[in-house]
């Protein structure tokens, strides 16, 4: 039993010595495997630039244009026909007797005379009369400010009032109170939260009327609703200075807060 066991322990021993002596170092196929990339990546970028240098011309080709002229060209002749026209009318015959007739109405002659003036010609000197020359008063179309105005404009409302101071402060209630009536906030500037405060200048003229409005505020849509405002103000009576109606100029502010 010993003997068998130390038999089959020297042939395994045999077996592996045989083994490792048939394994050759030169057959081991991953030891130049980096050197087999290498070699065959140059070959890959070497084939794609060539490829990427390679240049192809397109070959010229010569066209010939052969015409072919027919020496015997026959056509045939379009066919007319004359027309008979008339010939156009003789013009008409002079008369044989030409009749003289006398001028009957006399036509007088316009003689035109120069104006010119020579060295020779002697102009007398015009005496005027200071009382001879009109002198009218000329009106200057001047805007009066309201605070100096000797009567200002009356607002509708505001006839019945004795004093001029009373009449003024009317006028600013009038004023006060039209704005808050007719005030619109934009909805596009409240949307956009454009607030702030526009100063308007305007002028009432000689007849009333609401004219040269001036505004000048943050935003444009907040100036266009106080120009807008002003322009609704009522026809009113004028203001006068110097006994004559006069315009009168006006300053308020309006302002546009958003609660």
């Amino acid at each position: 039993m010993f003997f068998r066991g130390g038999k089959l322990y020297f042939y395994s021993i045999l077996m592996l010595f045989v083994m490792e002596l048939k394994k050759n170092p030169s057959a081991d196929l991953n030891r130049n495997s980096s050197l087999y990339f290498v070699i065959g990546l140059t070959i890959v970028l070497f084939t794609t630039w060539r490829l990427l240098e390679h240049k192809s011309y397109e070959s010229n080709q010569e066209i010939v244009q052969m015409l072919e002229v027919v020496d015997d060209m026959k056509e045939d002749a379009p066919v007319t026909e004359a027309l008979n026209t008339p010939p156009p009318p003789p013009p008409p015959a002079a008369p044989d007797v030409i009749e003289i007739v006398d001028d009957v109405v006399e036509i007088e002659e316009t003689i035109i005379e120069s104006t010119e003036s020579s060295q020779d010609t002697f102009i007398e000197d015009a005496i005027v009369d200071v009382n001879d020359v009109d002198v009218g008063e000329e009106i200057e179309d001047i805007s009066v400010p309201f605070a100096v105005i000797e009567k200002a404009p009356i607002f509708p409302g505001c006839e019945n009032l004795a004093t001029e101071a009373e009449r003024k402060a009317c006028f600013n209630e009038k004023i006060q109170e039209h704005i808050k009536k007719n005030f619109r906030y934009p909805p596009t500037a409240l949307e956009m939260g454009i607030k702030g405060r526009v100063f308007v200048k305007f002028e009432v003229d000689s007849k009333g009327r609401i004219a040269n409005i001036q505004k000048r505020g943050p935003d444009q849509l907040l100036e266009k609703e106080a120009s807008r405002i002003i322009a609704s103000l009522p026809l009113m009576k004028p203001g006068m200075q110097r006994g004559a109606p006069a315009k009168v100029g006006y300053s308020v502010p309006i302002n546009f807060t958003i609660q």
